[in-house]
């Protein structure tokens, strides 16, 4: 872990004993996450020793059953749903009514990078603090800290009075396909709810949440030409060759796209001459062809990443026009995959910052700054945007090597979040942002 955020990191976390800026009942909260610290951490170890990589569904299911039992004992009627119709284990949907207040969604999920194969599979303690193991911080830390601050809200009599809704779903790292059956359950519960906080680590620093995410989907464009020795490229019955016109396309998305802000298109994969192959699945192919002879054919693959809905619609219409205006004896087309929407900075999602931000600044732990969206990348949070009011992630553990056989985290970050999730979710529902529910 960087050293100087470390430093930060206990700085904030010793300044914050008095919290005396809470209210009585808030102390309260916070001292019962701090009697379930023990629990917690034990919590995280049995998860983080379940290897639930995407592909290994028995894995994902028995995480799913970890925390399902704890959030039964809370009082949520839980399922776990079925994952065949899009290839995969399923999700861990949970919800808790108490009230005609506002209608939270929390979200995590069960699945890890690491498969079954991986030579990273255990639980390990570096010290008092730091500790490593497959999904430690993204998330099986974050699905902790999720139902650490929900028992500090019970063991205060707190949560009976509030509405929840908890999707901690089985494919973030690899989803199913057809991505509507896959996160049919998440859009679901969003359509019922007036916030949605994610528990993913985010950037890994707690100084930080992300309020807006880019897009992530993908493009394949494919290009034809007409075969011929070398000698006649350029004349008018043989034209330019699909490598040319590849190479037009490409450079044109750059000049005309790459200006505008936290815009990005990124291709891949290309493979091209008189013959080719491409395999969607494994995103690899094979291509033949001879430096004398006009190229016949090119495949190129690659994503597009948006901060806004707009700004989507507007980067694919561009790139559509580009292609359509072909070198001499040449086509192309290009198609699009639904991919993770973009979610956008909207002032909802600011103004559910700012309450999270002067919770921590009264627990003690300072101020927390919105990640910069080039920075976050896609995750299921975003399939919230356009039904939430507010929406926030990021409010996982303080985490360093992500997505490696390195992943590291900081055990006592976890109860710090934990007490920040707690106040957050007390002061949506009970305190500070009053509105009609939904329902």
């Amino acid at each position: 872990m960087n050293l100087l955020r470390g430093i930060i990191l206990m700085a904030m976390l010793t300044t914050g004993n008095t919290y005396g800026q809470l209210s009585k009942l808030e102390k309260k909260i916070v001292g019962y996450v701090d009697a379930r610290n023990a629990e917690a951490v034990k919590l995280l170890e049995q998860a983080v020793n379940i290897n639930s990589g995407t592909m290994n569904f028995e894995g994902v299911r028995k995480v799913g059953e970890l925390f399902k039992a704890k959030l039964d004992a809370l009082g949520f009627v839980t399922r776990l749903t079925d994952g065949t119709a899009f290839n995969r284990a399923g999700h861990l949907v949970a919800e808790h009514r108490g009230g005609k207040g506002k209608t939270v969604l929390l979200i995590g999920h069960l699945d890890t990078v690491f498969e079954p194969n991986s030579p990273f599979q255990q639980f390990k303690l570096l010290n008092d603090s730091m500790a490593t193991g497959p999904g430690i911080a993204d998330m099986k830390g974050g699905d902790v800290i999720m139902i650490q601050s929900l028992q500090a809200l019970h063991d205060a009599g707190l949560l009976k009075d509030m509405n929840i809704i908890v999707v901690m779903t089985g494919d973030e790292e690899l989803s199913g396909d057809p991505l509507e059956l896959s996160k049919k359950d998440l859009i679901e519960a969003a359509k019922l709810a007036d916030v949605a906080i994610g528990f993913e680590d985010g950037a890994g620093d707690p100084r930080t949440a992300v309020i807006s995410r880019r897009s992530s989907s993908g493009w394949k464009l494919k290009v034809k030409g007409v075969p011929a020795h070398s000698s006649q490229i350029f004349t008018e019955s043989i034209g330019a060759g699909a490598i040319y016109e590849a190479s037009r396309i490409l450079y044109e998305f750059y000049r005309q796209l790459s200006p505008q802000p936290d815009l990005t298109f990124n291709p891949g994969v290309i493979v091209g001459g008189t013959a080719v192959t491409h395999d969607d699945d494994q995103n690899s192919g094979t291509a033949f062809g001879k430096g004398n002879v006009v190229s016949q054919e090119v495949t190129v693959t690659g994503d597009i990443r948006a901060i806004s809905p707009e700004q989507l619609i507007q980067a694919r219409q561009t790139m559509k026009a580009i292609v359509a205006k072909n070198l001499p004896k040449t086509s192309a087309e290009i198609t699009f995959d639904e991919g993770y929407p973009p979610l956008a900075p909207t002032e909802g999602n600011l103004a559910l910052l700012k309450l999270f931000d002067q919770g921590s600044r009264d627990l003690g732990f300072g101020k927390v700054d919105a990640v910069k969206p080039r920075n976050a990348g896609a995750a299921d949070i975003s399939f919230t945007a356009g039904y939430v009011d507010m929406a926030m992630d990021a409010v996982g553990m303080e985490s360093t090597g992500g997505h490696t056989i390195h992943e590291t985290a900081n055990l006592k970050s976890m109860t710090m979040q934990a007490k920040r999730a707690a106040i957050l979710l007390y002061r949506l529902t009970h305190e500070v942002v009053q509105s009609n529910s939904k329902r």
